[in-house]
Parts: structure tokens; C-alpha cells; sequence
């Protein structure tokens, strides 16, 4: 016997109905915003009413682990202006308190993306509107950079908000430090060169990071990185312009911030200071009980450099680490970061040929299939991939308007 526990049969009755009638004909022009909620929300994203549709992907899995390997897609295949229907989601890849993320095909080929889906009341309650629709802006731009997280498209319901980004299934730098313990400094210089590429272009675009952590470093398939989720990120910092909002991690706080002073792109070179030392070192440069403990040490004690690391791993450190923003390292040149590459820790690297993603990585990801997902948490992972559904009352009391224009389709991310 199915295990009905908590489901409306009678709305899955009304789902399965509605999707067999779109699968015959094309979707009605005059189908209401509701109805496209109600087939998402009851119902799970990953096809299981299909036998056929489980079939095709296990088919596809055979064939990859034989030789022919599917990678997740660098593109999309055409412009036009996508929607929930267009896509399958097949897993869970995470979720926290902003919502989910959930691995997707675009029905009718072997493209795979990374969804994000924010569900609208939380975005509303946390004031977070703004900050969604710069973590927008900043997705468009990335395109043009290897080294940030492209972003496809984004769409919307009643009820969701949907970015389709580039799928990066090589685990994130938390996931792969927590299996190694530490990086060699070979393979710490090429993650935090690419890294450096990644910023410096932020930057000359007048936007602070100010999220930058292990957790935030994707790899993909190939094992470059990617940065990854600009909900903090601050536009419009050139010159003697500056911002004053205290927030980010923690751990990665620069100091300027939390003194509540105004600050400007040199906090995200602490971060990078506080990235580097975890990666070559294994943990965190400072601690605390608590959140007013670590601010403390961060403010006013000064780190321990183990004697493994090479006189260059150290000196960039503590040149990162500086606490005074204007003497410390990528503070010159209009943060440019110019000063940060000129660094002995990077003598030798050839920085055009990186930009062009034409230095063979230190480490490959064995990743064989976009399903097979074995980098990301299996607590996510073995869920269905489902939404979480928004109570009618709430829906019906949210103000649509603030997410007017939200949907977009990015044409730098078209396969010609």
C-alpha cells in the first residue's frame, strides 16, 4: 500500500489531469498564475509519475559510466522566455532558510542546471527584495567571467522565484578541505589565483563581494572554481564611495565591519586572506566561544603561522590579514587588486593563460554524470525534489508588483 500520509489525493488527481493535458497539447494562453502553483506545489518535480521518464534516466547513466560522459551544460539552447514547465527536476542538491536548490533538465535534451528557488513570502518577510534583485544584476554580468557562477535565466510563479544557473557538480573548497584536511600550496595558489581573477572583475564593476567563504567556492566538472551566491554584494562602490552595512560570515568579517566603520572592496581581500589561510592550513586564523569572542580576536589578536608554510605563503597572509584596511594588500590601485597578483606567493603564474582557463587544474572532481551527486550532502540529496508550498492566505496576501520584471533570459548564455 502507498504511504498517503498528509497528501490531497484529490489535488494530485487535478495535477496528473493538467500535466497529461499539456503533454498532448501546448500549454493555454489563459491559464491562470494559481493553476501553475497548484501542478508545482502538490506534486513531486522529479517525473516519479513517469515510468518511462525513470527509465530514460538510468538509461543515460548506463551509457555515461561506459564510456560516453554527460557534463552539465554551458549553455542554454535558445532565447525565449522559460518557465516551470520547462524543465524536469530529478534531485534535492540543497536548502537552508532562503529556499532550495534543485538539479533540473531541460525537458527534450541532456542539459543540467542548478536551480535556485526562493519562495516569495520568506523573501518579502526578510526585506530581502533588493538584495534579490542585485544578486540578479550581478548573475548577468558573471557570464562574461569563467571563474564566477552564469547564470541561464530566471522565471517566477505565484509562489517561487527561480534562478536556472550553471550546474557545478565538483563539490564546494568546505566539502573537499574537510576530506583532505588542507591543501598542498600548489593546488592553494591555483584555486586562490582563480579566485583573485574572479574578484578583481567584481570589483572594477564597482560591486563588493562581501560573502566570500569555502562554502562559496564551487568546482566544476573540470575542477576550476567558481564563485557562487552574490545575495550580499554591493553595487555602485567607486572611488571614495563606500558602504557601511554590517553583515557576512562571521568568521570572514573583516574588521572595518564589524567596528561598524565605513568600508569599501579591501574587506573582501581579508576574506581572501581568511580563504587562503584555510586552505593552506586547515582551519580558521581566529576563534571565540561565541560571536562577540571572535570579533574580539579578529579586531585585536594576531594569527599563528605554522613553520610548513614557505616564507611567500606567509608573507601574502599576513599582508591579507593586515587589520589597518588601508595598508593591507589589494588596497592599491583603486582596488584593482593589482598588487595582490604582483605577490611573490603568485611569481611565476602565467595570468593570461589562467584568464583563459588554459592551466590544467591541480585536482579533477570524478563526476561521471550530473546525477551522480556524490560532492553534495546525502541529507539533501536522497529527499524528493519538492517545493514547499506557500498557505493560499499568505500567497494571497503578497504584493506581486515588487517582483515585476524579474524574469529574464540571459544572451550571453545562448548556444550559437
Amino acid at each position: 500500500m502507498p504511504n498517503l500520509c498528509g497528501v490531497n489525493q484529490k489535488l494530485i488527481v487535478e495535477a496528473l489531469t493538467t500535466l497529461k493535458k499539456e503533454s498532448s497539447s501546448s500549454a493555454s494562453p489563459s491559464r491562470t498564475s494559481s493553476n501553475q502553483d497548484l501542478n508545482i506545489d502538490s506534486i513531486n518535480l522529479d517525473g516519479t509519475s513517469s515510468p518511462r521518464k525513470q527509465y530514460s534516466y538510468r538509461h543515460r547513466i548506463v551509457h555515461s559510466y561506459n564510456g560516453r560522459v554527460v557534463t552539465p551544460a554551458s549553455t542554454i539552447p535558445r532565447f525565449k522566455k522559460y518557465t516551470i514547465y520547462d524543465f524536469n527536476f530529478v534531485k534535492l542538491l540543497g536548502k537552508g532558510s532562503f529556499g532550495k536548490v534543485l538539479l533540473a533538465e531541460l525537458k527534450g535534451t541532456e542539459y543540467y542546471y542548478a536551480v535556485k528557488c526562493l519562495k516569495k513570502d520568506v523573501v518579502l518577510e526578510d526585506d530581502d527584495v533588493e538584495c534579490t534583485l542585485i544578486e540578479r544584476k550581478v548573475l548577468t554580468l558573471s557570464t562574461k567571467h569563467p571563474y564566477l557562477c552564469h547564470l541561464f535565466c530566471t522565471f517566477q510563479t505565484q509562489s517561487h522565484l527561480f534562478f536556472v544557473m550553471e550546474y557545478l557538480n565538483g563539490g564546494d573548497l568546505m566539502f573537499h578541505i574537510q576530506q583532505s584536511g588542507r591543501f598542498d600550496e600548489g593546488r592553494g595558489r591555483f584555486y586562490a589565483a582563480e579566485i583573485v581573477s574572479g574578484l578583481r572583475f567584481l570589483h572594477k564593476k564597482g560591486i563588493v563581494y562581501r560573502d566570500l567563504k569555502l562554502d562559496n567556492i564551487l568546482l566544476d566538472c573540470n575542477g576550476h572554481v567558481r564563485i557562487a551566491d552574490f545575495g550580499m554584494c554591493k553595487l555602485q562602490i567607486y572611488l571614495d564611495k563606500t558602504a557601511d552595512t554590517f553583515c557576512g560570515t562571521p568568521d570572514y568579517m573583516a574588521p572595518e565591519i564589524i567596528k561598524g566603520v565605513k568600508y569599501n572592496q579591501c574587506v573582501d581581500w581579508w576574506s581572501f586572506g581568511i580563504l587562503l589561510y584555510e586552505m593552506l592550513i586547515g582551519q580558521s586564523p581566529f576563534s571565540g566561544s561565541d560571536e562577540d569572542q571572535l570579533f574580539w580576536s579578529i579586531c585585536h589578536e594576531q594569527p599563528q603561522y605554522p613553520r610548513y608554510l614557505s616564507a611567500n605563503a606567509k608573507a601574502i597572509l599576513v599582508a591579507l590579514l593586515e587589520k589597518e584596511a588601508t595598508k593591507r594588500l589589494g588596497s592599491l590601485g583603486c582596488n584593482s587588486g593589482d598588487d595582490v597578483m604582483a605577490h611573490d606567493f603568485f611569481r611565476g603564474l602565467d595570468w593570461p593563460r589562467l584568464e583563459k582557463k588554459e592551466i590544467e587544474p591541480p585536482y579533477k572532481p570524478r563526476v561521471f554524470h550530473p546525477l551522480d551527486t556524490h560532492y553534495f550532502d546525502r541529507t539533501f540529496t536522497k529527499e524528493k525534489p519538492r517545493l514547499t508550498p506557500i498557505e493560499k492566505t499568505i500567497l494571497a496576501s503578497m504584493d506581486q508588483t515588487q517582483f515585476q520584471g524579474f524574469s529574464y533570459t540571459n544572451p550571453n548564455a545562448i548556444d550559437g
